[in-house]
């Protein structure tokens, strides 16, 4: 009898307290500057709800007034991530008399990751592990497939024309900077060229724009006559610097063009409005031409003027293929990999759709 009694009271309790309800919590996934205020308010004669805020300085500021007995308010205005604040919830009757009062207080968080980005943890965490998968299969040796491209084959036969012609071949690795991975890529393919000249006794030519890529192209050079054998037939004047200005750069590899006459043109890096101008230059001398940009609105000017052309991510493709070297190429399969995975993806999602499935649609979307 006592048990029956004590269960009847407990959860009458429960309903007592369950009733009304006023919460302030955290709000989720955000950089904590947001909390969020909930109110349940269950009674018989309640008109009228003013939720009030306290400030860090101890001001009391108004935030909502509402006939509504349950609600939800975003507070994201001036809250500061762990600062805690507090607030008032007040209900009137019809004759605008207090009947309830509810205070609560909450600090907002700094959360580490928002969980409505998982979809994007998803795909970086599936390229991350195919790239460094690739990594490590090529520094353990295992022989990465990358299909020839025709420019990579052009090398062989322009440093073989230029031999039999007995004329130079002039390299641009385009007119940025070192922190250019375009500018990276053509001085790469640099090292490879500057070897077979060194074999064939071939005369390069090197004029850059940027006083660091003047020093890191003189080192490839030097150091490709040496991988050679040919450390004495290195020139150090070969690699020479012109000026920073684009088109007093562009009328000085002009005028060596027009000179020079070279056999064969190599412009590989990022350019810009002067890869036409060059590219018109070199072909009115007759040389073979071979440019690589991934600079999408300069790829119509070499495709119409040059021989053979890098497109886009031909150029990084070919830095790797030519220098083999394990962190290249594992980057580039890995994302190969990646590329045929979200595809995969993205087709079965089209499908999904078609037959009403919003699984991956709604996996997919980031908020």
């Amino acid at each position: 009898m006592k048990k029956t009694i004590l269960l009847i009271f407990l959860s009458f309790s429960f309903f007592l307290f369950a009733e009304s309800t006023f919460t302030v919590m955290d709000a989720p996934n955000d950089d904590g500057s947001a909390l969020i205020i909930n109110w349940n308010i269950d009674h018989p004669d309640l008109v009228k709800i003013v939720l009030q805020k306290e400030k860090a300085n101890g001001e009391i500021v108004v935030l909502v007034e509402t006939d509504q007995q349950f609600g939800k308010y975003v507070d994201g205005e001036s809250v500061t991530a762990g600062t805690e604040y507090g607030y008032q919830l007040y209900a009137f009757d019809s004759a605008d008399q207090q009947i309830a009062k509810y205070e609560g207080f909450g600090t907002a968080k700094v959360q580490w990751f928002n969980t409505n980005k998982i979809s994007l943890l998803f795909m970086v965490v599936v390229l991350t592990a195919a790239i460094v998968y690739f990594i490590f299969s090529a520094k353990s040796g295992k022989e990465l497939y990358i299909r020839k491209i025709s420019g990579l084959e052009s090398m062989d036969e322009s440093v073989g024309r230029a031999t039999e012609m007995g004329k130079p071949i002039l390299f641009v690795p385009g007119i940025l900077d070192l922190n250019d991975m375009q500018t990276i890529a053509g001085l790469t393919i640099l090292g490879h060229l500057a070897v077979k000249t060194a074999q064939y006794d071939t005369k390069l030519i090197v004029p850059v724009c940027r006083s660091m890529v003047l020093s890191t192209a003189k080192e490839i050079v030097k150091e490709s006559y040496l991988k050679a054998g040919r450390p004495d037939a290195y020139d150090p004047d070969s690699v020479f610097y012109l000026t920073d200005d684009q088109f007093g750069f562009v009328a000085g590899v002009d005028g060596i063009i027009v000179r020079e006459k070279p056999a064969a043109n190599f412009y590989l890096g990022a350019f810009y409005a002067e890869s036409l101008i060059l590219a018109e230059t070199g072909f009115a001398s007759g040389a073979i031409q071979t440019a690589g940009t991934a600079m999408p609105s300069q790829l119509p000017f070499f495709v119409a003027a040059c021989d053979y052309t890098l497109i886009g991510e031909e150029l990084f493709a070919a830095s790797a293929y030519l220098s083999k070297e394990p962190h290249q190429l594992g980057s580039l399969k890995g994302q190969d990999l990646g590329k045929a995975i979200f595809v995969i993806v993205l087709t079965a999602g089209i499908i999904m759709e078609i037959f009403g499935i919003h699984f991956l649609k709604n996996f997919l979307t980031l908020h």
